[in-house]
């Protein structure tokens, strides 16, 4: 199951328990209980702490195993295979169930242990999700951390009656005692900070606080991070304030074109990054949403950002790196059927259409990778394109031509999402070259038409392009003197993450010729 690299490197993770821990198995006869057999049996041995059973009641999905804390009532349990993206998952939950002290901040830590009730949760992931570990990982140490938090994460792939009966369409989907209460990667603080009703509340009180910062990144993406970056190292005063560190990268799965680095993928750089702010002395202010831009009344005197929670942060300059998110198709039932079949990340939903029948709307490189990646997963894969012609690489179309369960539809404008019984059955387009109306029945619709810039709460402060992009020039400076821009935002062409990185770096050095040049009086 194994292999001998990974068991020695597991191997020595597991020295580092602390209290004795025992792995609880529920089998039935599949040969997906053989194999999560085997891997639990490779497991036991790697330490004296670890112990193996059978579980006894019938009440309990099945393959699935529990981690328990001898003696205690802390535990997780996995109903599946957690390998793929949830391996780390795994090692981290027997990690923790046996001791091991977490990296959570202590202020996060006495916030979970203070949560007062009962909270049963039950996650589904897919193997092939890269956000899906994130909340995975944060809803184990909770039940880690609180003996009234309680938590399952099942593969949907493998429970596949139980996802039909839920209809969950998308991942990670969390219940919450029986009840839908998240869908979408989510971090421990925005966990904890959904239970913890006066959350907010402190925060804001908090952020109030805060001196004036020389400089201040709104976003917490490639530009905000090299932003961040470039500007501490300048040993001026720094903050960065972001919805959630790493933006739109955290939900990328392969990439391949930034410089040196041959293959990574989206959430190891958002880590990376992360990381490397860190070394800074950087005011990283995560889960924070800026509503509104207040210019100062005089050259070099400070910005104030206003933030959803009510929170103003100042600063002499501000670089604004708020990036990008999916842009929508704008057609009858698309918000209606969105998470029932109507999805944008195929690297994490896909395992949920297995055999099905799916369309994915765009031809440009993301569309084409989605259907090449969907095609090994479902039953057939209509790509349609607005255009005359497909705009992916070369080398892209090619492959996805070689698939004999594609069908390629060009010059198709997406007119409508069709639904029955609260989910996706089709959609409908439009011929562009005969205005004939066609439509496809299908089970998803995978949306990757493009980006919409993150700027709507600018309008009216800022001068932006005729597609809300934020007008910059070459030194990313923008209509308001002290205000910076960078990344996916701005008029700059071309979104790349190594482009977003040079552009935020560039933003930093701006603002930091703009103090030097703008003293206080």
């Amino acid at each position: 199951m194994l292999d001998a690299n990974i068991k020695q490197q597991l191997k020595a993770y597991m020295e580092k328990l602390q209290q004795p821990i025992e792995l609880v198995a529920a089998y039935d006869d599949s040969d997906k209980s053989q194999e999560l057999k085997q891997l639990l049996e490779e497991i036991e041995p790697m330490s004296s702490k670890i112990s193996l059973r059978t579980e006894e009641s019938n009440d309990v999905r099945r393959p699935s195993f529990a981690i328990n804390r001898i003696g205690s009532d802390t535990g997780v349990r996995f109903a599946g295979i957690p390998m793929g993206h949830e391996f780390t998952s795994l090692v981290l939950a027997l990690l923790q169930v046996g001791g091991h002290p977490s990296k959570a901040s202590q202020e996060v830590i006495e916030q979970i242990q203070q949560l007062d009730g009962d909270y049963e949760f039950e996650t589904y992931f897919s193997l092939s999700c890269q956000n899906c570990p994130d909340v995975v990982q944060a809803l184990n140490l909770m039940s880690v951390l609180n003996p009234g938090v309680r938590h399952t994460a099942i593969d949907g792939a493998l429970f596949q009656d139980e996802v039909e009966k839920r209809e969950v369409m998308a991942v990670p989907s969390v219940y919450l005692n029986g009840e839908p209460w998240g869908q979408g990667r989510m971090t421990l603080e925005e966990i904890v900070a959904r239970l913890d009703t006066r959350s907010d509340e402190k925060e804001a009180g908090k952020i109030n606080e805060k001196d004036t910062f020389e400089v201040l990144v709104i976003g917490g993406g490639p530009a905000g991070s090299a932003a961040a970056i470039y500007a501490a190292r300048k040993g001026i005063s720094t903050g960065i304030a972001a919805d959630r560190f790493g933006g739109q990268v955290a939900d990328t799965m392969g990439i391949e074109n930034l410089i040196s680095v041959p293959y990574t993928e989206g959430p190891k750089l958002v880590s990376a990054m992360e990381q490397h702010v860190k070394e800074y002395d950087v005011d990283i202010m995560n889960m924070q949403h800026a509503e509104k831009l207040i210019p100062a009344t005089r050259r070099g005197m400070p910005h104030e950002i206003r933030l959803a929670n009510g929170a103003s942060l100042k600063a002499r300059t501000v670089v604004l790196s708020t990036g990008a998110r999916w842009r929508p198709l704008g057609v009858p039932g698309e918000d209606e059927y969105r998470n029932k079949g109507v999805a944008y990340c195929p690297h994490c939903d896909g395992p949920l259409f297995k055999g099905k029948h799916v369309a994915v709307v765009g031809g440009g490189n993301s569309g084409v990778e989605a259907a090449i990646d969907l095609a090994g997963i479902v039953g057939h894969v209509t790509l349609i394109e607005f255009g005359a012609e497909m705009r992916a690489d070369e080398v892209l179309q090619k492959k996805l031509r070689s698939l004999n369960n594609v069908d390629i539809i060009t010059s198709g404008q997406t007119t409508e999402v069709i639904g029955e019984n609260g989910k996706v059955s089709g959609l409908t387009y439009t011929d562009r070259n005969t205005g004939e109306s066609h439509r496809v029945a299908l089970e998803g619709v995978f949306v990757q038409i493009g980006l919409v810039p993150n700027t709507e709460w600018l309008k009216g402060d800022i001068e932006l392009s005729q597609h809300g992009e934020i007008i910059i020039n070459d030194r990313n400076e923008t209509s308001i003197p002290g205000v910076f821009a960078a990344g996916d935002a701005t008029t700059v062409p071309y979104k790349q993450i190594v482009i977003s990185m040079g552009e935020g770096a560039k933003a930093a050095l701006s603002a930091f010729d703009f103090l030097i040049r703008n003293s206080v009086e």
